[in-house]
């Protein structure tokens, strides 16, 4: 079917959507959705093997429900209606000098007055295949996201740290400035695209998709003759150091995103972020969990058995004692409030001190006597008698 100049194709200004879909003018956007699904499971093609007849009612409702179903495209439509209803559409119609209808009114004319671009606009919004308006000037492009990646301390982790990052990113050709074009030449609008930088690709039916043009890769002009460093593509690679703040308390394989700092943009648009992958070090004698940090304290036998005072150390502070009341056995995790990592609203989590009970490989023999004299003491007591029970 023949397209006019703004892409809109002139069978469409005969349908009646509405009618197609078996709905009235003002009908819901919930019953426009329920004579779709309905209408599109009568006639899927799938149902309807070898139906002919079927196949074109399922794509003529797709086409209908494509335009009405769509809120913004709807109400254009209705606009475009109730206008051919006053004037009416000849098959002249077009984006060159717009219509002028029985009235002696230039559509174009009045559709700018009523901000918006002319039939051009209309028609190439409401039916996604229009030519758009040319830009002698590219338009923007935002910079890509970079990766990267920094090891650092436990303790950095847990009070914050800057880092030195070296990154390596696409960026525009520093010969060309990301135009793609030798150095010197003129540009001219591509003629693949006609400068809307895409291109649209029918998938069958009445839907379309539009695809980054594959001459000017969007940016919407083209050179006769390709820059000689990055051969046309208006792409390079730049190397560079930046400062990256790493908050406090970060965990182990966090991810943080440091806006802006990724890729500079094309043509003025903004560069792109930077997420940085956290690799945290083990310590010697701190662990963490969440926002607690653990600790193993060794203690001897008589020290569990009998109670004692330990002093334990804090990462950063000063040490703390702490109280092993009498018969503390092995695995009790005893709690330090505020001696843990920094949570995301300032405060302190907590230290985690599990008590470990030492047994000593080797014994002296003033020892041996002594714990051979507690057994004897302590022998009538049948500690394993609940596992035969």
């Amino acid at each position: 079917m023949a397209d006019t100049n703004d892409g809109f194709r002139n069978d469409w200004a005969t349908k009646d959507f509405y009618q197609v879909l078996g709905i009235a003018s003002d009908a819901s956007a919930a019953d426009v959705k329920k004579a779709y699904r309905k209408l599109a499971r009568e006639n899927h093609p799938d149902s309807n093997p070898g139906d002919a007849a079927k196949h074109e009612k399922f794509k003529a409702v797709a086409e209908a429900y494509d335009v009405v179903g769509d809120e913004a495209k709807r109400k254009k439509y209705d606009e475009f209606r109730s206008l051919q209803s006053r004037g009416g559409f000849g098959p002249g119609m077009g984006g060159g000098g717009g219509y002028a209808g029985g009235g002696g009114f230039n559509l174009d004319d009045l559709l700018r007055e009523r901000g918006g671009g002319g039939l051009g606009d209309m028609f190439g919004d409401l039916f996604g295949g229009g030519q758009r308006t040319r830009s002698s000037q590219p338009r923007p492009r935002r910079g890509s996201d970079v990766e990267s990646s920094a090891t650092i301390g436990f303790t950095d982790a847990l009070d914050g740290v800057t880092v030195s990052l070296r990154l390596t990113s696409d960026s525009a050709c520093p010969t060309c400035q990301g135009t793609g074009g030798k150095p010197g030449t003129r540009p001219h609008v591509c003629p693949e695209c006609e400068g809307a930088g895409f291109v649209v690709s029918g998938t069958g039916g009445a839907f379309s998709i539009n695809e980054t043009c594959p001459r000017c890769g969007g940016r919407q002009l083209v050179y006769d003759e390709a820059c000689p460093t990055c051969h046309g593509s208006g792409r390079g690679t730049s190397a560079r150091t930046i400062q990256a703040r790493i908050p406090a308390g970060v965990k182990d394989g966090a991810r943080i995103r440091l806006k802006g700092k990724g890729a500079p943009g094309e043509n003025g648009g903004p560069a792109g972020d930077l997420f940085v992958t956290v690799k945290v070090s083990p310590h010697r004698v701190f662990g963490r969990t969440g926002d607690n940090l653990t600790l193993d304290v060794p203690v001897s036998f008589d020290e569990a058995a009998l109670g004692a005072e330990v002093k334990i150390p804090t990462l950063g502070g000063a040490p703390v004692t702490l109280k092993v009341p009498p018969g503390t056995p092995n695995g009790r995790t005893f709690r330090v409030r505020g001696k843990g990592a920094t949570k995301k609203d300032g405060s302190k989590g907590d230290l985690l001190a599990t008590v470990q009970v030492q047994v000593p490989a080797t014994l002296d023999q003033t020892a041996r006597e002594a714990l051979e004299a507690y057994r004897a003491a302590t022998g009538g007591k049948p500690l394993r008698e609940g596992l035969f029970a």
